[in-house]
């Protein structure tokens, strides 16, 4: 069996667009017709700029391989060019190749791919969300509205998740860290309160912000959320200084957690080395695949740290996050994104219910992805998967995070 064809879908979700502008999905055949489906997280260059990206790795250290060499063809995508360092585009697109292999390798035995890598650890994933308007909210005013981000958490809690993230605490910028505004401060304080005591014990409160603060500023606003006891407080600075990340996590006393943005073993090590996260997100879209985010899972037992894999992106990904998820024993919770086109792109393979998610039995990654449906929705726009705002924080006015990217731009 060896990696023949490569094909790749840019697909963007109708609006408002949760999970990102545009996903990339990847369908790889075997020359003994066996498909496989994967997802790249990687949004540092222009969806187009990415497809030649996704092609070049595929044609230069995959295509014509055996899809089980997933070690060898890893390595050769780590060290390409003389690096043998992360590189968060050449891995993203790998890692969604990787992910494509394991779906190949699932249906070629008939198992799924949870299966193939040690086996089922547990029999259902904790979901969690972010709070989302509901359809009578103003999707404006949503974000800087406790008593709606309250009312959105009920609702969650009602539908039987047991852990809801949101981040009211300003912008994110290419200017690095900022010191919040104490504006930002307390509304942080107030979302918290509100959603506490929405759902009181039922649910944990996770406080997402993205990077945005500096040491000082992120102790402040950590301390000042620490009453309300966040189950984390996620990448509170800019993820590439570990050291401060742990002083954050010392100050505060609260549970860090980080990965999105880092990719490979080689950037989670030193997060756990230095104890600047108890909690590691990796996008398994981004982070190496499948098996190298469950080394990364292995080395976090090490340091008595656990694993909850982030997601904004598509359904792919959830699925390989799952997978991932059921076969190891330091899993927290997965995040989950529920919109009717999430749903339908993977034609139900999963779900959410009562706040958990089954592993699927079925071979491979256990979905079927609906091709023609990710066609008829191609991206057209110019921006990136996600963008940093230019502005600085605003001190006078106020500031607000839209919760995500719209479909369209």
């Amino acid at each position: 069996m060896k990696l023949q064809d490569l094909e790749i879908i840019i697909t963007a979700p109708p609006a408002p667009g949760w999970g990102g502008r545009y996903w990339i999905l990847v369908k790889l055949t075997t020359d003994d017709g066996i498909t496989g489906w994967g997802e790249c997280y990687a949004a540092a260059v222009g969806p187009e700029a990415m497809r030649h990206v996704i092609e070049d790795v595929f044609g230069r250290h995959m295509q014509g391989e055996n899809p089980e060499n997933i070690e060898l063809m890893f390595r050769r995508a780590y060290s390409a060019g003389f690096t043998q360092r992360p590189d968060p585009t050449v891995i993203g697109a790998f890692s969604g190749l990787e992910i494509a292999c394991w779906d190949i390798l699932g249906k070629a035995r008939g198992r799924p791919v949870w299966a193939l890598m040690g086996g089922r650890m547990t029999e259902r994933v904790r979901a969690y969300t972010y709070l989302y308007p509901l359809p009578h909210h103003d999707l404006q005013s949503f974000w800087t509205s406790p008593e709606m981000a309250a009312e959105s958490a009920a609702d969650c809690v009602a539908r039987g998740y047991t852990a809801v993230k949101f981040d009211p605490a300003g912008p994110y910028t290419i200017r690095g860290g900022h010191m919040p505004a104490l504006s930002d401060i307390s509304l942080s304080v107030a979302f918290c309160r509100a959603i506490r005591e929405a759902v009181g014990d039922r649910a944990d409160l996770l406080f997402g912000t993205h990077g945005q603060f500096t040491t000082a500023g992120a102790i402040r606003l950590g301390r000042a959320i620490a009453p309300y006891d966040p189950l984390w407080y996620e990448e509170p600075i800019p993820p590439d200084n570990v050291a401060q990340m742990a002083q954050v996590a010392a100050a505060t006393g609260l549970p860090v957690a980080t990965g999105e943005r880092l990719c490979t073993k080689a950037e989670f090590a030193p997060v756990l080395r230095h104890g600047a996260a108890s909690i590691l997100q990796p996008a398994l879209g981004r982070a190496g695949g499948i098996w190298e985010t469950r080394k990364i899972a292995a080395m976090a037992e090490v340091y008595n740290a656990q694993i909850a894999p982030h997601l904004y992106a598509g359904p792919v990904e959830w699925a390989a996050n799952i997978h991932l998820a059921a076969s190891i024993p330091n899993i927290l919770m997965a995040e989950t994104i529920e919109t009717p086109f999430h749903h339908a792109l993977i034609k139900g393979g999963l779900r959410v219910e009562n706040g958990f998610v089954i592993p699927p039995d079925a071979p491979g990654l256990g979905i079927e992805v609906d091709e023609a449906l990710a066609r008829a929705h191609p991206y057209t726009g110019a921006g990136l998967h996600l963008e940093m705002q230019e502005a600085p924080c605003d001190y006078e006015n106020g500031n607000s995070f839209q919760g995500g990217a719209p479909s369209e731009g």
